[in-house]
Order: structure tokens, then C-alpha cells, then sequence
């Protein structure tokens, strides 16, 4: 084969790496993750080996500096880590190369916040209302009591909720939703059957 015939299947491979990182990064948004979390994690996905803050620079045209913060958020929510390099005294990271786990860590790491805040102002509103209920005992109208009442059925369908997204996020951490939702492996053989 030609080297331009070579060079013109590389670059033909390339676009489709490309339009791989490009879903990756709008996939992102889906979990309310910045498109250049999901952008550097195409990028390091596709090349397949960790990457030094300069290669990650060069290659999104970022600075070294807004590619940091970026990786820090990423190793927050679970799918980067550093990766040691013998013989480097440089910085490498590395990302989930499983499309599922990486669901699994953007989905728990995200529900987790949102537990971990809601919950807190869940106590803060007990908190509350059980200083209005000591206020009202002696001289509340039926309104207030009717009110505080709902707030109280209110939290308690708050609570509910809540640990019912914890167990949640709990049976996917355990690795429980593949009992239920098993990994089919892709083959071509499947496919043509469904044709």
C-alpha cells in the first residue's frame, strides 16, 4: 500500500477517534459534567496511556494551569487517577477505560453530593420545625398546625426519598445492577441475527 493511501486511512481512523472523543465529552453534559471533563477523558481514553498536563496543553490548546483544575475534578468524581511513570518526574493521569464503570463512578459521585446536601438541610428544617412546634404549643391556629403538619409529612417524603437514592446508588457501587442488567458483549455475529 501507498504512503498516501496509508497516511489517507490514518487520517480517516483519526476523524473516527475524533468523533469518539467528541460523544464522549456531550455525553458528559448528561451528568451535568462540563463538556471538557468528558473532552480530556476522550482524549486520554483514546490514547489508550496516561498523560502529562503538557500533552493534555497541546492537545486541547488549554493551559497547563485550567487542564489541572479539570483533572482534579475528574480524580473528585472518580474516573481519573495519576499514574506513576518510571524514570518520569513529571505528573501522568489516566482515566476509566470501562464505558460502564465510568457511568457507575459519574452516577454514585453525583448522587452522592446530592444525598450528602439535601440530607443536611433535611436536619437543619427538623431542627426548625421542632422550634415552631415548642412556639405554637400554647397558642397556634389551626392553619399553623395544619401547615407545620405538611411540612412534616413533606420531610418525611423527603427522607424517604433520599435513602431510597442511597440504596440506590449503593446497588450499583456493590455491583448488584448486573444481576439484574447484565453486560452483553458486542459481536458480529449477534448482530447479523437481528438483521
Amino acid at each position: 500500500m501507498s504512503e498516501s493511501k496509508d497516511q489517507e486511512l490514518l487520517n480517516e481512523l483519526q476523524a473516527c477517534e475524533d468523533l469518539i472523543s467528541d460523544r464522549v465529552a456531550n455525553n458528559m453534559e448528561t451528568f451535568g459534567v462540563s463538556s471538557t471533563v468528558g473532552r480530556l477523558l476522550g482524549i486520554i481514553y483514546m490514547n489508550r496511556q496516561a498523560m502529562t498536563l503538557d500533552e493534555l496543553a497541546a492537545k486541547t490548546g488549554m493551559s497547563k494551569t485550567r487542564m489541572s483544575q479539570v483533572m482534579r475534578q475528574m480524580i473528585s468524581l472518580n474516573i481519573a487517577e495519576k499514574e506513576f511513570v518510571k524514570g518520569s518526574r513529571k505528573e501522568y493521569y489516566n482515566v476509566e477505560s470501562d464505558y460502564v464503570q465510568t457511568f457507575i463512578s459519574l452516577f454514585t459521585t453525583s448522587w452522592k453530593e446530592v444525598i450528602t446536601r439535601n440530607m443536611a438541610l433535611e436536619r437543619r428544617l427538623r431542627d426548625k420545625l421542632s422550634a415552631i412546634e415548642e412556639d405554637m404549643e400554647q397558642h397556634a391556629s389551626a392553619e399553623i398546625l395544619k401547615k407545620h403538619q405538611m411540612m412534616e409529612k413533606e420531610l418525611d417524603d423527603w427522607t424517604n426519598y433520599y435513602n431510597w437514592i442511597d440504596r440506590l446508588v449503593d446497588f450499583f457501587e456493590a455491583g448488584e445492577i448486573f444481576q439484574y442488567v447484565p453486560i452483553h458483549p458486542y459481536s458480529k455475529e449477534a448482530k447479523k441475527d437481528d438483521i
